[in-house]
C-alpha cells in the first residue's frame, strides 16, 4: 500500500496500489471521477459538488493553489490534497482536517487555478458538513471565533468588538491571552465600551437565517 504523507509528516493512506496521478483521471460526471478505470468518490464527491454548485473535476494537481495560498503552512493538507481526498471519498479524514478551518477564503487559489476550480466553495461546504456530522472539529478555536462573530452580528446587526472578544474568550477559556493588547486598545479608545445597533436588526437576522438555511 502506497502512503502519501501530509505536510506534517503523518501518513495518509490512499488505498491499495499506486496513488492515481492527474494523467489517470478521465472525464468526471458531476460528482464521480474515473480514476484508473474505476469510479471514485461516489456519494461524498457527489454531495460536495451538489451542495457547492461547483464541479471539482478539472483539478489535474498542478499545485498552483497551494503555491499561492497564504496560510498553507498552517494546514495539515494542501488544497490540492483535499480535492484528491474528496474525489476518493475520504469523508472522515477531510471533515476532521484542520485545513478546512484554516482557509480564510481569500480566493488566491481560485485566481491562480488554470481551470478555475472553486476551492473556497468546497471549503465552505466541507465546514458545514463537518458541523452537521458532529465529527471532531480540526480547529475548535477557529470555529468558536466564527460562532462568536455571527452571534454579535445577529444580536446587534454589526460587530461589537468587545462583545466578540468576550464571547470568544468564554468559548475557548483563554481568558488571559491577549490581555495586554486588549488593555492597550481600550486605553487608546480603539474599543467601544457600549455597542451600537443598526436600524433594522431583524433584516440582518433574516439574511443570516436564510444563509444558514
Amino acid at each position: 500500500m502506497e502512503q502519501v504523507r501530509t505536510r506534517r509528516g503523518a501518513p495518509l493512506k490512499l488505498g491499495e496500489g499506486r496513488t492515481p496521478q492527474s494523467s489517470q483521471i478521465g472525464p468526471i460526471v458531476w460528482g464521480r471521477a474515473e480514476v484508473g478505470g474505476k469510479t471514485m468518490g461516489g456519494g461524498f464527491l457527489e454531495e460536495v459538488s451538489r451542495r457547492s454548485g461547483q464541479s471539482f473535476n478539472g483539478c489535474y494537481q498542478c499545485l498552483s493553489c497551494g503555491g499561492g495560498c497564504p496560510v498553507v503552512e498552517a494546514m495539515d493538507y494542501n488544497p490540492n490534497q483535499l480535492i484528491r481526498m474528496v474525489q476518493r471519498g475520504m469523508r472522515e479524514q477531510v471533515l476532521c482536517s484542520r485545513a478546512i478551518w484554516v482557509c480564510v477564503g481569500c480566493f488566491s487559489c481560485l485566481s491562480q487555478c488554470p481551470n478555475r476550480v472553486h476551492i473556497p466553495a468546497m471549503m465552505d461546504v466541507l465546514r458545514e458538513m463537518a458541523l452537521e456530522s458532529g465529527v471532531r472539529v480540526g480547529e475548535p478555536g477557529i470555529m468558536a471565533f466564527h460562532r462568536a462573530f455571527l452571534g454579535e452580528v445577529r444580536r446587534w446587526g454589526r460587530v461589537y468588538e468587545l462583545g466578540l472578544m468576550m464571547r470568544y474568550k468564554l468559548a475557548t477559556r483563554r481568558f488571559l491571552e491577549d490581555l495586554g493588547v486588549g488593555l492597550k486598545m481600550m486605553g487608546k479608545r480603539k474599543l467601544e465600551l457600549l455597542p451600537s445597533r443598526v436600524r433594522d436588526v431583524a433584516q440582518v437576522r433574516r439574511l443570516i437565517n436564510g444563509r444558514r438555511a
